[in-house]
């Protein structure tokens, strides 16, 4: 019998998946447990100082999303007040700026959407479901590939303090693939938690902590912000898209509509025939997301209710002309999918930002960078609205599979990516693989990615000459990368088909899939 499928970031992530299934576990303990093992495991991806989202469609209740993404604090610090400074990451490839400091940091939402999670839907206390991630914590994690480069590509913020220095360095060097690495503060922070509850961080020792450092170090945080954070639950984003439903983050959050709309644009014709025609229609689309992004207001405070106007048939058909513009001729974030036996499905999707470089004292971990991040703060630094949730690219997402106008209950899809803002296009290249070219699971991942940026046109390695040809002929502006490359986003995915269970990890960003079989 099946026990489940997990696919992940990370093998100490699924582990933790796997331990808590097998022993009884449901996919939201499932989901829990590897969440707080990605701390641990993927430390520069998520953290406790962040947030996320969860895509749950239990087995029976109704399908829903759990918003425990950051919130920005209740009052702004002047300019001259704070501490914000920039930094460039760099890819390889491309080099990419980010602001940091505790003047970048949001409210953190990740451990109470955990305790929510598991409270409303889990069948284990979290004393249980932490165990797997807190063993990890004290005996360390050997680092791979992924997290390797991830510390080179963010070398500028792992040295910005000493603290932050000492906790990713082993030897007097930066740790580096192979190496064991144990964070056992992290470690006793998960133990204590599981003991006192949430309270501990938003309304105890650790907000009172918080509060000193940002007062004293030129953060917005204050304790205040803290004790008046709360989880929001939310209706998912619901369309069809060819025979399949698609659900996924709505609204305030603008990666799940960007994601929707781009699929609403594809369901309206035939896909072509030919490689380098699918290539350039996917490259149209991408383009027509990243205007109507742009032009219809969806780089900041989006209406919970904007999905009702952006997917609407007329501004659908109003960008289908882009789509003919473009036709052939002339032209910090970690990603959890989980399945049980009994049906349930968990997509989560987490991020620390990149860190702001300051550890949250008494915890082991870096606090998020969330105001830093210029993606998510289109109308310029320090110009956020107060006590806001933040909006996000974050679109965890699961694809039900119909039969004609009967669902086929058996074709559950659970898939969602990291990536910052190229985690719309990821998915959306996915989810159409999977549905229109019937593509597997890992197919449909391993394809080669298009992402717009800007007037840019980012082409991954492994594309034919033949796409190649025509997608440069069509973009004056382009760029081919070599080979894959985690710029592009990682995408993990479980399947329950006809064709049985299947699962798949991202290879740029060394993500790991299993399905479960046992007694």
């Amino acid at each position: 019998m099946i026990q489940g499928a997990v696919a992940c970031g990370h093998p100490a992530t699924l582990e933790a998946a796997e331990e808590v299934l097998r022993a009884g576990g449901n996919a939201y303990d499932a989901v829990v447990a590897a969440l707080w093992a990605a701390c641990v495991a993927e430390p520069l991806l998520v953290s406790p100082g962040g947030g996320g989202f969860l895509l749950a469609r239990p087995e029976t209740g109704p399908t829903r999303v759990y918003d425990f993404f950051c919130q920005t604090p209740g009052r702004r610090l002047g300019p001259d007040q704070e501490d914000f400074r920039k930094i460039e990451a760099d890819f390889g490839s491309a080099r990419q700026a980010f602001h940091i400091g505790l003047g970048a940091a949001a409210v953190p939402g990740l451990p109470a959407g955990a305790f929510r999670i598991l409270d409303e839907l889990g069948r284990m206390s979290m004393a249980d479901v932490v165990q797997p991630a807190r063993r990890m914590a004290r005996e360390g994690v050997r680092v791979n590939e992924l997290q390797a480069r991830l510390a080179r590509v963010l070398l500028p913020i792992l040295v910005d303090t000493p603290e932050v220095e000492a906790l990713f360095s082993q030897e007097g060097r930066l740790l580096d693939q192979g190496d064991i690495h144990p964070l056992r503060e992290l470690g006793d922070f998960m133990d204590v938690l599981a003991l006192e509850g949430p309270d501990l961080f938003y309304r105890g020792e650790i907000s009172a902590s918080l509060d000193a450092l940002a007062r004293s170090g030129g953060g917005h945080l204050r304790r205040s912000d803290l004790e008046s954070y709360q989880v929001q639950v939310r209706r998912p984003l619901e369309i069809s898209f060819r025979d399949h439903r698609f659900l996924t983050n709505p609204p305030p959050s603008s990666g799940g509509l960007l994601v929707a709309f781009g699929l609403a644009l594809l369901d309206e014709d035939q896909p072509p025939s030919t490689p380098p025609a699918r290539a350039a229609r996917i490259a149209a689309t991408l383009e027509a997301m990243r205007l109507a992004r742009r032009r219809e207001n969806l780089e900041s405070e989006v209406p919970v209710d904007a999905h009702r106007r952006v997917l609407s048939t007329d501004l659908i058909q109003r960008y289908r002309n882009v789509l003919a513009a473009y036709a052939p001729g002339r032209s910090g974030t970690t990603h959890i999918s989980i399945l049980d036996r009994w049906g349930n499905a968990a997509a989560l999707t987490a991020s620390n930002g990149e860190g702001c470089g300051r550890l949250i004292p008494g915890v082991g971990a870096m606090l998020n960078n969330m105001l830093g991040e210029e993606d998510l703060q289109p109308a310029g630094f320090g110009r956020w609205p107060t006590d806001t949730r933040l909006t996000s690219m974050m679109a965890p997402s699961i694809l039900v599979g119909q039969e004609g106008a009967a669902l086929d209950e058996e074709r559950l899809v659970v898939l969602g990516s990291g990536g910052s803002n190229r985690i719309r296009s990821a998915i959306l290249q996915v989810a159409a693989a999977l549905v229109e070219e019937g593509l597997t699971a890992e197919e449909a991942v391993a394809l080669p990615r298009l992402h717009v940026e800007g007037r840019q046109l980012e082409i991954e390695g492994g594309f034919s000459p033949e796409v190649l040809e025509t997608l440069t002929a069509i973009w004056s502006e382009s760029r081919a990368w070599d080979g894959y490359n985690l710029f592009f986003g990682g995408v993990h995915l479980v399947e329950r088909s006809t064709r049985g269970w299947a699962g798949a990890g991202d290879p740029r960003r060394d993500g790991v899939a299993r399905v479960l079989a046992g007694a």
